[in-house]
């Protein structure tokens, strides 16, 4: 009866090791075999493409993101926010970028996309440092833009001939510099570029030229940036709503994101990215915004209080 008793406790001894073993083999599994979901493996390629202002984010987190992941192929190009919202929406995308709100484009449905504000971007114009002016007020700043001042010495500059340096329709840098900097009012004819870098080139190389630009491009002296209404174009002007040229960086994929999709937009929204790509790379984190911005324009303190 004793020799039973001593064959039962030890038959019931080694099924607990067993059970705690297989529980112990299913959490891992669970885990992606390392007990924590980032080492998860991922594998498929990404055509991400759009705002030539969020371009420069998005390469950069992207190269991050595959050297983390490298089986993961993700391919980041520009072509403009009413390119990446198009795209997107037809599928031919799957993360179309965009400076604006999918609702301000033209034939697009809106419904069908899911909006993701990976960061905030300050824009401002950019002037040949040959002309002599580092400030404007909106209103000289829109008699530049619409052709009524043709001379940087009519506002104190130098004689130099003004030469204007546009954005094609789809812009959405041009969609935002003309809402909230010209007040909706319809740029002169000029240079039309549809890339950053090259309205950079052609505004440092041009005597008396001015175009416009997002603040993650004004990382040298070869272009001025300039202030409007007496506010400087900085992140804290942007973050506390004295300077009011910026746009939310949205990145909308159609309809749910795939598991890939999600990672990469996780990745975004983490961190790495939001504690040291997003401000390096000349962007403004959302969390740290004081004011906010609907898909109609308006600018609220986040505290509800309407500042426009």
């Amino acid at each position: 009866m004793r020799m039973k008793k001593l064959m039962l406790l030890a038959s019931f001894a080694v099924l607990m090791v067993l059970a705690t073993g297989c529980g112990s083999a299913a959490n891992s599994e669970a885990d992606g075999g390392s007990g924590s979901k980032d080492t998860e493996k991922l594998s498929g390629k990404l055509v991400v493409g759009g705002s030539s202002a969020l371009q420069p984010l998005a390469a950069a987190a992207a190269k991050g993101f595959m050297e983390e992941h490298p089986e993961v192929q993700i391919q980041v190009q520009g072509g403009g926010s009413g390119t990446g919202l198009s795209q997107v929406a037809k599928g031919n995308l799957d993360i179309g970028m965009s400076d604006y709100f999918a609702e301000s484009g033209d034939g697009i449905d809106a419904n069908s996309l899911v909006d993701n504000k990976v960061a905030v971007v300050g824009m401002t114009a950019a002037v040949s440092p040959k002309a002599g002016v580092t400030k404007l007020s909106k209103e000289d700043l829109k008699k530049v833009f619409t052709g009524k001042v043709k001379n940087w010495s009519e506002l104190g500059g130098k004689d130099e001939k003004i030469t204007l340096v546009n954005r094609p329709d789809g812009s959405g840098t041009r969609a935002t510099f003309g809402q909230f900097a010209l007040d909706n009012e319809t740029p002169a004819e000029g240079i039309t570029e549809d890339s950053s870098n090259t309205v950079k080139k052609i505004v440092s190389e041009t005597s008396g030229a001015i175009g416009y630009l997002a603040f993650s491009y004004f990382n040298d002296d070869s272009v001025t940036k300039l202030a409007i209404n007496g506010a400087e174009a900085t992140d804290e002007n942007v973050t506390n709503g004295k300077f009011p040229v910026w746009a939310y960086e949205h990145m909308y994929t159609k309809g749910t994101p795939s598991k890939l999709e999600k990672a990469f937009l996780d990745y975004m929204m983490g961190d790495k990215v939001q504690g040291e790509l997003v401000p390096s790379q000349g962007y403004i984190s959302v969390s740290k915004m004081e004011v906010e911005r609907d898909a109609n324009g308006k600018t609220t303190k986040k505290s509800d209080t309407d500042i426009d």
